[in-house]
């Protein structure tokens, strides 16, 4: 079976990059303008008027949401687990302010610009909006993706307590209150050290495990985003032994997420082959995530990604309901 747990309907900062990347989703989408000849004017003035409707009407749109589902059915995708990541909230932006860098070096104006330019969402309209999509598609299950904070775990708690979720996602993107898979900010890796670097994010991955707010932690190992890894892996084994035992011990699941596979510089999955198997000889429960950011990406590589969990040893994988986890073969 193949399900597909973490997918964005948006995401921003709404770059040129963006801007692209959208209409080049909304030309692959619809047939119509696929049956003109490109790069005429009736081909740019239909693709235009498109991009202009997907503008005014947001990303919470019944239309918008049934592109992911066909791209993912496609690659033989049954259960769709829709995310949003919690900076793209308003409610949440105070929890943000106070965990990141957001001074006025360098770092912190970029930082204090990355989060004006994507926390401009409605939580309530989120949740409002797949719970009634839930009930046109069942299979369709309505997740969050919240960035885990050593000592921010009260105000987490009482944020993730304002929907009632089919799971909740825990991930780390920042250590020391940096971004590390900003492209704009990896100058930063030349000066770091890989083991200790590498200490700093599993203990938060470990701590989040722990805390018993999350379902699932996302892609464990996502510090290599950019390629920032011993050139023998063997070195971080120890970290890869203790974090899956910690998720163990906290029944906490992982996931095999594709996403850094086709959107970065590494060009592997998370976790690493070598880091999954140890997962698997702790029997930490697994999904499967194609962390996509627009309809096309939906289920991509998950079929690879479900060999690959046979090959680590798995024959199952979950999924959830309710905050329920629910096995299902491989």
């Amino acid at each position: 079976m193949i399900v597909d747990l973490h997918f964005h309907l948006e995401e921003g900062p709404y770059t040129f990059k963006w801007l692209t990347q959208t209409m080049k989703s909304l030309a692959a989408a619809h047939t119509p303008l696929q049956n003109l000849s490109p790069y005429t004017p009736s081909w740019a003035k239909l693709l235009g008027g498109l991009l202009s409707a997907r503008l005014k009407q947001g990303c919470y749109t019944q239309e918008w949401l049934e592109h992911y589902l066909r791209a993912g059915r496609r690659r033989g995708v049954e259960v769709f687990g829709v995310v949003d990541h919690l900076y793209r909230f308003r409610e949440c932006k105070s929890y943000y302010e106070k965990h990141i860098i957001t001074d006025d070096s360098p770092l912190g104006e970029l930082q204090r610009d990355w989060l004006e330019q994507v926390c401009i969402a409605s939580l309530e309209d989120y949740v409002s909006f797949i719970q009634q999509m839930k009930r046109q598609y069942p299979e369709l299950l309505l997740g969050i993706e919240a960035d885990y904070f050593a000592g921010g775990e009260e105000e987490l708690s009482e944020l993730l307590n304002m929907a009632a979720w089919d799971y909740t996602i825990g991930s780390v993107h920042f250590v020391n209150g940096w971004g590390f898979d900003n492209p704009a900010t990896q100058d930063r890796f030349e000066k770091m050290e890989h083991f200790s670097s590498y200490q700093q994010l599993f203990s938060q991955v470990q701590a989040a495990a722990r805390s018993g707010l999350f379902d699932i932690i996302a892609h464990p190992d996502n510090l290599k985003a950019f390629g920032f890894r011993p050139s023998d892996e063997t070195l971080l084994m120890p970290l890869y032994e203790e974090t899956a035992r910690i998720l163990a011990q906290s029944g906490v699941a992982t996931e095999i997420n594709t996403g850094l596979s086709y959107r970065y510089p590494v060009a592997e999955a998370c976790p690493s082959p070598l880091f999954l198997k140890v997962l698997s000889l702790h029997k930490v429960p697994i999904t499967l995530s194609s962390d996509a950011h627009f309809p096309e990406h939906t289920g991509y590589l998950l079929p690879e990604a479900r060999d690959m969990a046979r090959v680590a040893g798995y024959t199952e994988i979950v999924t959830f309901k309710e905050r329920k986890r629910i096995s299902v073969p491989l």
